[in-house]
């Protein structure tokens, strides 16, 4: 559904107040980026949403990533992969050249990206993927391995440069539990933090605030900001 403009205005605004709620109860310093998510949206959208200021979105697949880069070439959005990366798309991604990839979530994959991104002679940034709350729905790490893991990357990969972790909060009602997923995920980030690492990416639409709160300096929201 195509939205009007005054409709995602509101809702970016309202986004926008509770980053600037959390963050400023984190610090006055703490930054936090905003990324658009716009898997169930129209292409319009993303446009007019550009046109109130918001720059950087990412999708979840590879094949929609292409499309809407393709669509909205003529606008200087800055495009994430968020989505879990299937190797046979691994070429495909390479060629879209995102901003960062959000979804490094096994060793395997990593070793399989650099020697992809190795025969192109390119380079990604790209995110651990922790799986914070052991559950079996979703990708990642486990949080005890996450810091080898990443140490593993980053000797072995030297095409991806790793910019620090992503997690997914806990899939459950129990707020404790999602700021426990949250906490860990951050205690990783704040050790790869002093070798340089920059984002940890953690919040969503339903979580984002808490997220911020925990410690995240980049946060996916997409149902949040595309309600009508």
């Amino acid at each position: 559904m195509i939205l009007d403009k005054e409709q995602l205005r509101k809702n970016l605004d309202e986004v926008i107040w509770k980053i600037e709620q959390a963050r400023i109860a984190v610090s006055e310093h703490h930054i936090v980026q905003l990324v658009g998510v716009g898997k169930y949206t129209e292409i319009e959208n993303i446009a007019a949403l550009y046109e109130l200021g918001q720059r950087a979105f990412g999708e979840n697949q590879v094949q929609q990533l292409a499309q809407r880069m393709e669509a909205l070439d003529d606008l200087p959005l800055q495009w994430h992969m968020i989505g879990s990366l299937q190797k046979n798309k691994i070429n495909k991604l390479i060629d879209l050249r995102p901003f960062l990839l959000h979804s490094l979530d096994s060793i395997e994959l990593a070793e399989e990206l650099n020697k992809k991104l190795e025969a192109k002679a390119q380079t990604m940034s790209a995110l651990l993927q922790i799986n914070a709350a052991g559950e079996e729905t979703k990708s990642g790490v486990a949080t005890e391995v996450a810091y080898d893991v990443y140490q593993q990357i980053k000797e072995s990969c030297p095409n991806i440069n790793l910019k620090g972790v992503m997690t997914i909060g806990a899939h459950t009602e129990d707020t404790a539990l999602i700021q426990k997923s949250f906490e860990e995920t951050y205690a990783v980030y704040d050790r790869v933090q002093k070798e340089g690492a920059t984002i940890c990416s953690m919040g969503m639409s339903g979580d984002y605030e808490l997220a911020i709160r925990c410690g995240s300096n980049l946060v996916r929201v997409g149902s949040a900001l595309f309600k009508s």
